[in-house]
Formats: structure tokens, C-alpha cells, sequence
């Protein structure tokens, strides 16, 4: 085999076989393929979809070209997947939770990706954290803790890592099956028995169009399961911020509300419970997701989650003391203002996209991959859809560095709300289920 004639047969739309898709994985990963070839590559399956059996094809060559994670555990190894939004920190509280049900939870994580916050950047708020760790000691603190909130280590689906640079530079990062593939040769790696999709849709998530949202979930659920792996997507709302918190160390505080039953965002906290259940149901923990969604609830409300969370957050060199400490373990913002709204009324649409791009200007995100984050800038007491906003409930607190940083933001969100005199109900927060 060779790259020329790979691609020559995806030119002219001719089907690959599995060995031809592991070949270029392979070159991928060892560079035997060029940049110039995986350019030419990603574009002829973005312009010429490859179809249902042709993605699990890609997906398991992808996961082959690095370490595939297996155990032996005395329960199911689970985890979820999220397309990304604002203020979305559902990783935190149901990591957790979902090993305070018997469930083991290798959540192979990301950083921050234009305008949405990533989980490493959050768990990096919390001093002394690493997030970065082999997938030997993994499988330790997994074993030991029941969960572990990393990034994917260079032994993981290494051709993914070419070929997401390369479709970064060449325009071709939206294609269902490249983002199928890249999402799943990952996860895949875990040697994972369930696994649950939370796909975001609306003005805040990266598939804005429910149409394109629904085709990706169902993409992900398809392939997923067409290699071996129980799945379930569920379609969220993304038309507002998720938690009342967006930036770094300000959703960890929310997340540690959540944990520590000492309030928290109603919607991050349904969210939470609603893919814990399903995924509870995939690993044979529960019989239903209505029982599963209790025996979350009750992993919360008991403090087991908050104790394993402390747990993973000392054996991966956080403080020992956070759960109990985590207000003044954090980093906090030297400048905090209260944005009221220009006129009252009442919040009838979010540009959550612009929402999310304040949280980076303030420097809670990377312009540039080079850019160093600042965990203690963000937005907090966010108001959503439906409420009603004056001087006495502002549109939200900035924690900002500097004043001019703070005005810059303030701009930014009076931009983003829309008001209106009469009230309006936000949308459903979960809209459809696949699979």
C-alpha cells in the first residue's frame, strides 16, 4: 500500500477497506504519511462522507496506532464524552459520583477550545493538580480512587493528534466522520464498557443547528456501538451557559457546591444526574435511568462523591484538605464588578458564543495554544433565560485582572442579552435521546 493510492481511491469516492484505513493510520502516527497527504486525507472525507462501516473502520485504526487500555476490576469502566459549551462542568460532580455507584471512570479529558472551557484547564485551578499523567499510574489512581480526571497521554491514539493539527489548518474540523473518529478513537482507548455523548445544541455549542447536532450524536452512537461499545447520546441545550459560572476556578466552585450539597446551578446538577443515569443503565448499575438518576442523586447528597473527589485531588498531588478547604484553596480575581443591566427586564436570549468569548478575553482561555490561562478570571451568578434582571440582580459578577479588562467584558455581555418586558420559558435542557 501506499499514501498516493489511498487517496486516489477517496478521490474518486471508491470504498476502503479496514487494512487500507490501518496503513494510514499507522503512517499517521509514525509520519510515514505526509503533512501534505493528511491534508488530502481529512478534505476527501469531508467533502465525500465515508458512511456508517467506514467510520468504526477509521475509528479503530486511529485507537490502534496507540495503547488500548484494558482491566480487571470488580465493576464496569465507564465515562462520557461532551461536545463542549459554557460553563459546562459536569465532568467534576460526575466523575465522582459515578464511582461512588460502583463504577470505575478513567475520564480521558481536554483543554479549552475557542470559545468553551476545557476540564484540564479547570482541574489545573486547583493547586498542585496534575493533570497529565502515564497511563500506568492511571490505572492506579482508577483502581485505588475509582475515578481520574487526566488528559490523554501521548500513549493515546497518537495518529488523532496528527491528524486534529492538520484539520485544524485546513478547514476541515467539521466533518461529522473526522469528529466521530477523533472523539471515539480516544474514548475507545479506555477499554470502556458505556459510555454517554452529551451533544450540545445552541447558540453556546460548537453544532449550533439541531439538525447537525442530532446527525453528530447520531454518528457517535452508531460508531460507538458498531465497535463493541454500549452507547447513548443525549441532545442538551446549549442556548444559555449551563452552570451560573463560566471560567476556570469559578465552575470548580460551582462543581464543589454541587458536591458539597451547598448549592449550585439546578441545571448543571439535572444534567449531571441525567447522563449519570443512563450511563448507570449501560454499565448494569442500575435497571432504568430513573434509578440510576436516584442513585446519583443520592451519591451527591450523601457526600460519597465529594469524599472521592477529595480523594483523587490529593493522590494526584492537589491539597489534601480541599473538599473541605476548597474556598480558600482556589485562586481569586483582584478585581470583581456587578453588571447590571442597561435597562430591567427580562432575559429573553444569550449569545452564549459571546458569553463564552468574554471568559477568553478576560484571560480565562487561549487566544493562541501558546496563551498561559488565568484560573481565577470568569463570570459568575450568571442570569439565564427566563429571569428578571435590574440593579438588584445584575446580569452577572465579573472576576477580572485588571479594570479595563472588566469594562472590556461588561461590553461583551450587555451585547449578548437580549431582554424583553415580558418573560419567556427557556428551552428543554434535555431534548432528545439516541441510542
Amino acid at each position: 500500500m501506499d499514501a498516493r493510492d489511498i487517496l486516489a481511491r477517496l478521490r474518486v469516492g471508491d470504498p476502503l477497506d479496514p487494512d487500507q484505513f490501518q496503513w494510514f493510520a499507522r503512517g499517521l502516527a509514525d509520519g510515514t504519511v505526509s503533512d501534505a497527504q493528511a491534508g488530502a486525507f481529512a478534505m476527501a472525507i469531508c467533502k465525500s462522507p465515508i458512511g456508517p462501516a467506514a467510520r468504526v473502520s477509521l475509528t479503530h485504526a486511529m485507537r490502534d496506532t496507540g495503547q488500548v487500555m484494558s482491566w480487571d476490576l470488580d465493576g464496569p469502566v465507564l465515562d462520557k464524552h461532551s461536545t463542549g459549551g459554557v460553563g459546562d462542568t459536569v465532568s467534576l460532580p460526575l466523575a465522582p459520583a459515578l464511582a461512588a455507584c460502583g463504577a470505575f471512570v478513567p475520564m480521558l479529558s481536554g483543554r479549552g477550545l475557542g470559545h468553551t472551557g476545557g476540564t484540564l484547564d479547570k482541574m489545573e485551578a486547583i493547586p498542585g493538580y496534575r493533570a497529565i499523567i502515564g497511563n500506568d499510574e492511571l490505572a492506579r489512581v482508577v483502581g485505588d480512587v475509582g475515578c481520574a480526571i487526566v488528559g490523554a497521554s501521548g500513549e493515546i491514539a497518537p495518529a488523532d493528534k496528527r491528524l486534529y493539527a492538520v484539520r485544524d489548518v485546513t478547514s476541515t474540523v467539521e466533518s461529522i466522520d473526522l469528529i466521530t473518529a477523533s472523539i471515539l478513537s480516544k474514548k475507545l482507548s479506555e477499554g470502556l464498557e458505556g459510555l454517554i455523548l452529551d451533544v450540545k445544541t445552541g447558540s453556546g455549542a460548537f453544532m449550533a443547528d439541531p439538525a447537525d447536532a442530532l446527525a453528530l450524536a447520531q454518528s457517535l452512537v452508531d460508531t460507538a456501538q458498531g465497535a463493541g461499545c454500549k452507547c447513548t447520546a443525549l441532545l442538551t441545550d446549549m442556548s444559555q451557559p449551563l452552570a451560573r459560572a463560566a471560567g476556570n476556578a469559578l465552575e470548580v466552585m460551582e462543581a464543589m457546591e454541587i458536591l458539597t450539597g451547598s448549592g449550585g446551578s439546578a441545571r448543571l446538577r439535572q444534567v449531571t444526574l441525567s447522563l449519570g443515569g443512563e450511563l448507570l443503565v449501560l454499565g448494569g448499575l442500575a435497571a432504568n435511568a430513573a434509578e440510576g438518576e436516584a442513585k446519583i442523586n443520592a451519591a451527591l447528597h450523601s457526600g460519597a462523591a465529594a469524599e472521592i473527589f477529595g480523594h483523587m485531588v490529593a493522590t494526584l498531588g492537589g491539597p489534601g484538605d480541599f473538599v473541605s478547604r476548597w474556598r480558600d484553596r482556589l485562586p481569586a480575581a483582584p478585581v470583581m464588578v456587578d453588571i447590571a443591566p442597561k435597562e430591567p427586564g427580562y432575559v429573553t436570549a444569550i449569545d452564549t458564543r459571546a458569553v463564552g468569548e468574554a471568559v477568553v478575553h478576560l484571560g480565562g482561555g487561549r487566544l493562541v495554544q501558546a496563551d498561559k490561562v488565568d484560573p481565577a478570571v470568569g463570570l459568575a451568578d450568571l442570569a439565564g433565560i427566563g429571569e428578571r434582571v435590574d440593579r438588584d440582580r445584575p446580569l452577572a459578577r465579573i472576576h477580572a485582572r485588571t479594570e479595563d479588562s472588566a469594562r472590556a467584558a461588561a461590553e461583551a455581555l450587555h451585547r449578548a442579552y437580549r431582554l424583553s418586558a415580558a418573560p419567556v420559558s427557556p428551552p428543554d435542557l434535555v431534548q432528545e435521546r439516541i441510542g
